[in-house]
């Protein structure tokens, strides 16, 4: 096992590989039978990886699939189809002591810290209740000993130990969650809008407490996010998902700097620059429209009835996302496919 001083794995292999995932919730009808008159297509044909101690960011407009496939990487929603492998064994053929292992192996921290920490217990039982569940074997000072660790670690001084969630700020309570998440000693921490209930200047002590923690522990992050400022701060990598799909990828740095997709370009249009004058005298592209339904979704491309670049082709199929530059650099789109010479 691990401790929480470091990892030495030298495995190039991806730590999790997500293929071909598809998350659909049935949608019922009115009346008794409550037929299912059909289905969301949450996540529709993803695939993504996370390697060891790299942080993977996932990005996108509400409703666009993120969290439906954080709750799957966390064994917390089903898949429909395709595969999800950690050190490539499949969850869904893990046996009940293999996906016991797994929950140890792969944590989460939440979008609100409020609702996710019990309002009953002390930031000790909080953050030791994991070991109690998964270490029953533990001598309790061996727990306080470690949960005293855990809040060192997380910028807590150690008094914080006996106060209640209600006591504390809410960059405090996340601290408290991401001290829980690290007492498993995981590879890997599933953040899901981890940062975006919390104020700004909150939000960027919390970013760089996780970038601390990953260069100290040898984490690895799948980081789920709107802010796109802050994707940029903390990963290496980013996936621009759109109506269950994923539509660009890209080392941070590249796609920031050369956005292929039509979308990812709004997105990052749609992030302020922090100069005032600057922000007023910059163009705005935009993005009109919303997004169609994911239980309904528009032939060919997805994005084509809000894009700017949409041709006839763009209406008739569906494209692949496809290598349109250096580094892995990926999207999905026909015009960047007509604008991108052959490698």
């Amino acid at each position: 096992m691990q401790g929480l001083t470091g990892r030495t794995d030298g495995d190039d292999a991806p730590l999790l590989s997500i293929e071909g995932l598809e998350v659909r919730f049935p949608v019922h009808g009115g009346g008794l039978l409550r037929r299912v008159k059909g289905w969301v297509r949450a996540v529709d044909g993803v695939d993504l990886t996370v390697g060891r101690a790299e942080a993977v960011g996932l990005v996108g407009e509400s409703g666009c699939g993120k969290t439906t496939l954080a709750r799957a990487a966390l064994k917390l929603e089903a898949p429909t189809a395709g595969r999800i492998r950690l050190d490539g064994r499949d969850l869904q053929a893990m046996s009940r002591s293999e996906s016991r292992e797994y929950r140890r192996r792969v944590q989460a921290v939440f979008q609100d810290p409020m609702s996710s920490l019990s309002p009953r217990m002390t930031v000790a039982r909080i953050v030791e209740e994991p070991l109690v569940v998964h270490h029953p074997g533990m001598a309790a000072a061996e727990r306080s000993a470690r949960v005293s660790r855990l809040l060192d670690l997380c910028g807590l001084p150690r008094r914080f130990a006996e106060l209640y969630p209600h006591e504390m700020s809410g960059g405090q309570r996340q601290r408290v969650g991401i001290a829980r998440a690290l007492a498993l000693e995981p590879d890997l921490i599933v953040c899901d809008e981890a940062v975006s209930a919390l104020d700004v200047s909150i939000q960027a002590q919390i970013v760089n407490l996780l970038a601390q923690l990953r260069g100290e522990l040898g984490l690895a992050y799948l980081f789920i996010g709107h802010d796109l400022s802050v994707v940029r701060q903390l990963c290496d990598r980013v996936a621009v998902m759109y109506l269950g799909k994923v539509v660009e990828t890209a080392d941070a740095e590249r796609l920031f700097a050369d956005p292929r997709h039509p979308y990812t370009r709004a997105l990052i249009d749609a992030v302020p620059i922090p100069d005032p004058a600057a922000e007023a005298a910059r163009p705005h592209q935009g993005l009109g429209g919303e997004p169609a339904s994911p239980m309904d979704p528009p032939p060919g491309c997805s994005f084509n009835p809000r894009c700017p670049l949409a041709m006839p082709k763009c209406r008739e199929g569906e494209p692949a996302l496809l290598r349109v530059g250096p580094g892995g650099h990926r999207a999905a789109c026909f015009a960047v496919e007509a604008a991108t010479e052959p490698a």
